[in-house]
């Protein structure tokens, strides 16, 4: 799979999962209190929007894009791809088409601010029964989640149009920095808001967002705010599939939350929850024998995204293996390539859709 490009903070990307710990030390040392976390997040088996802007032409504003201000597909020295720099002076970007966002999802985006930056960016996901293909009212839709992404600090709002009774939450912990590429993680499950960046849990708010809101939009925007930042690698996908059920019972699972950076082999941090959950039902169930296998989509050469498939494929079980002690003569790799897609790899979308790995019960 050809997911996130990004370039985490590989002290913080490789954290363990453990509870708070205090570590017996000699007579002369003080004790050393100790607290680190883990993604725990587990994305879905459905991809439902993907932007990579890479349909559109360098120096072109996206096509399936809206805004009252200015904006433009560049390339970037420090990331691959395409990206969409957001320079309009307090301007709104909005995704023209509706999404149908179920109750429990999880959204990824890469951000790179630009070396200014001084207030942040803000991003809505909100519910729009009038569609309106550009929308550019401060807490746009009936209701709605605004997400303020700053140099400093995290910020979230769940509104209504009535503009009374918000549920707001704030964290200062690992901010974006500016010039790098930051991947940000928003899970919304029903009203519960959790946000991930470089490793770290930044917000959880058990009650964020309005009772009865179904998201249908999404938005960026600027207002008043001198940050002209560049994004890419849009992801909304369903979240937290039965694991269990659909390896066992069905004895198939998909999934695209086991990621890894363009043309390369090993399993990022992010991938944690997934593999966890994986790890899990086979350690219930340890006379169960399952095959992973990788797949790409068509970009590249044929050979390289068969061999690059089997690779990851191979490093998945090494990490099941490694992390999770799951029993490795239970385990066989294999990768697909480009040969076995799901969806035509016509769009950003559909390749991925196919951009995959699957766990496949023996």
């Amino acid at each position: 799979m050809k997911m996130m490009k990004t370039t985490l903070f590989a002290a913080l990307a490789f954290s363990l999962l453990v509870p708070v710990a205090l570590r017996a030390q000699d007579e002369e040392e003080p004790v050393k209190f100790e607290s680190v976390s883990r993604y725990d997040f587990v994305p879905g088996d459905q991809v439902l929007y993907y932007e990579d802007f890479s349909q559109d032409n360098i120096g072109d504003f996206p096509a399936l894009w809206a805004s009252n201000g200015s904006g433009e597909v560049k390339t970037v020295s420090i990331a691959q791809g395409k990206w969409f720099h957001l320079n309009g002076e307090s301007a709104v970007y909005c995704y023209t088409k509706t999404i149908d966002f179920p109750a429990n999802f999880i959204m990824e985006f890469d951000l790179i601010p630009d070396a200014e930056y001084l207030n942040g960016i803000v991003l809505n996901l909100y519910q729009e029964s009038e569609y309106r293909e550009l929308n550019d009212d401060l807490y746009p839709g009936e209701k709605g989640l605004q997400v303020m992404i700053g140099p400093e600090s995290w910020e979230t709002k769940g509104y209504t149009s009535e503009y009374d009774d918000w549920l707001e939450g704030s964290g200062t912990k690992a901010p974006v920095v500016k010039e790098t590429v930051n991947h940000v993680i928003i899970w919304v499950q029903n009203r519960r808001v959790r946000i991930y960046h470089q490793g770290q849990k930044v917000i959880d708010m058990s009650t964020n967002i309005q009772a009865g809101t179904r998201f249908n939009r999404l938005l960026f925007s600027g207002w008043d705010r001198a940050s002209y930042p560049y994004i890419s690698n849009i992801q909304i996908t369903t979240a937290s599939p039965d694991t269990r059920s659909k390896l066992i019972t069905d004895g198939k699972l998909v999934t695209y939350g086991i990621y890894f950076d363009s043309g390369k082999d090993v399993v990022k941090p992010e991938s944690y929850g997934t593999i966890q959950a994986i790890a899990s039902v086979l350690k219930e169930n340890p006379g169960v024998r399952i095959k992973i296998v990788g797949h790409t989509d068509s970009d590249g050469d044929d050979a390289l995204n068969m061999d690059l498939s089997k690779r990851r494929a191979a490093a998945v079980k090494a990490y099941l293996v490694k992390e999770f002690q799951v029993d490795a003569a239970g385990i066989e790799t294999d990768g697909k390539g480009e040969s076995q897609p799901v969806m035509e790899n016509t769009s950003p979308e559909n390749k991925a859709k196919n951009r995959r790995v699957e766990f496949l019960k023996l």
